[in-house]
């Protein structure tokens, strides 16, 4: 690794200007504006490290996916998953700099997108260049490309696309998009993540609002539809959908190791939040067992009848919510959707109408697959720190098209850092995790190389 690492040291001003290049293209995924040059740009990229490219069109309202390989010395195969789009980077006014220019202030480098998921993808391409340069141009092992246009919009159609191109995906494993330290510095390693199924509730219980002196009389929709939300869950966070738990795969030993392991950053959270307790007094393992392994049911907004200055004495006629249920494997996101319409018409809110996002599953690497030691044993050598395994995040992506169609282990590998404020103004990365993050690709590269 000496060359490789040497070479990765001295290519960084290099790997700078490029990600400075690339996060100028302001490609807002939920705006759909600047998406084919930067999906051009992208397959310039591959293409400078001998990539096969096409920029291939996903299904509507999917943006085009940009596909590659280069052809390695072994037929092991690793599968790289990005995106080019990114979120949108208002309020603009709370950036300290313009967001679409990569602005270098010691050893952070500040620009939306630079750390989900731009700075990743030119980590692993310098990563890529590195290995070429110590092998004479060759890698030790078939790499393959997917990098798509729509992950900050719930990648709608990436299931489609992943089936349709299945052969021409075929890999033995794959990295996700992120990956990173945690605030001690020590490496984070996901094997997976949980899924999503959003919904938006409405009731509707007379054609316009009225005066509330008839209250009780005339049905109140907020009412409705406090309590068609309140029968989701009992006093103990459990949640009351009939089957809703049947499909929750119990945790493995070692997935149950792993999770002993996690370091408690429960204190941080308490204080950085303010907060006097979580929800049913959970501490220690239990907190971390139910924040990796279990769903959840969230209100992500209640709407309904007056919300203006003052008061308004006002009977509404129509009410709304927004929820989220993030899944476990093996959850299904359309069979909650039908045990949520159960749950509902058995309580009496027939009434209760709901409509759906397009769910994402959930996903989760086997924990014993040598590939996950593959990328444990190699974050321990370049980092000098043992690295931290959990099993799936609390949070999601879709990795289930690739682990489930394509049935490549996944996990992760990346330069994040635990205030790089994606999605958020002042997105950031900092230079040593940028090179870490491309040193321990390469590692992952080189010792698959070895098998």
């Amino acid at each position: 690794m000496t060359d490789i690492s040497s070479y990765i040291d001295a290519h960084l001003d290099e790997a700078i200007s490029q990600l400075g290049e690339y996060v100028a293209l302001e490609s807002v995924g939920a705006l759909g504006q600047a998406i084919p040059e930067t999906a051009a740009f992208v397959k310039q990229l591959l293409s400078a490290v001998g990539a096969k490219v096409e920029v291939l069109e996903k299904e509507k309202p999917g943006h085009p996916v940009v596909v590659g390989e280069l052809q390695g010395s072994s037929s092991t195969t690793l599968l790289l998953y990005n995106h080019y789009d990114v979120q949108p980077a208002e309020p603009f006014d709370l950036w300290t700099s313009p967001p679409f220019e990569v602005r270098r202030d010691g050893d952070l480098l500040y620009g939306r997108g630079i750390s989900d998921n731009k700075g990743h993808l030119i980590s692993r391409l310098l990563a890529i260049k590195a290995l070429q340069d110590a092998n004479g141009g060759s890698l030790p092992i078939t790499i393959k490309f997917l990098i798509e246009g729509d992950e900050e919009i719930g990648s709608p159609k990436l299931e489609e696309f992943v089936k349709q191109h299945q052969e021409r995906l075929a890999s033995d494993v794959a990295l996700h998009e992120g990956g990173g330290v945690n605030p001690t510095g020590r490496p984070l390693v996901s094997l997976g993540v949980k899924g999503i199924f959003a919904v938006q509730m409405r009731v509707r219980t007379a054609v316009r609002d009225s005066h509330s002196s008839i209250g009780v009389t005339v049905p109140n929709a907020a009412w409705r539809l406090v309590w068609a939300l309140a029968s989701l869950k009992d006093a103990d966070e459990r949640i009351r959908i009939d089957g809703f738990y049947d499909d929750v795969k119990p945790p493995t030993e070692q997935e149950e190791a792993f999770l002993r392991e996690l370091p408690s950053e429960e204190e941080s959270l308490l204080e950085r939040l303010e907060l006097s307790g979580f929800v049913c007094g959970v501490r220690g393992y239990d907190y971390q067992r139910r924040l990796i392994f279990e769903p959840t049911c969230t209100i992500n907004g209640i709407s309904g009848g007056y919300e203006g200055k003052g008061m308004k004495t006002v009977l509404p006629a129509e009410a709304g919510a927004k929820l989220d249920f993030r899944l476990v494997p093996d959850q299904d996101p359309d069979d909650i959707a039908e045990k949520l319409r159960k749950h509902l018409d058995s309580e009496g809110f027939e009434d209760v109408q709901f409509t759906t996002a397009e769910g994402e599953f959930p996903a989760r690497t086997d924990a014993s697959h040598p590939f996950v030691e593959v990328v444990r044993s190699t974050a321990r050598e370049v980092y000098g720190q043992e690295p931290i395994t959990t099993p799936n995040a609390p949070s999601t992506q879709p990795l289930h098209p690739m682990m489930s169609i394509l049935g490549v282990p996944m996990a992760s590998a990346g330069i994040s850092n635990p205030d790089g404020r994606a999605h958020a103004p002042d997105e950031n990365i900092r230079i040593p995790d940028f090179i870490s993050g491309t040193k321990h690709v390469a590692a992952i590269i080189e010792r698959l190389g070895e098998a």
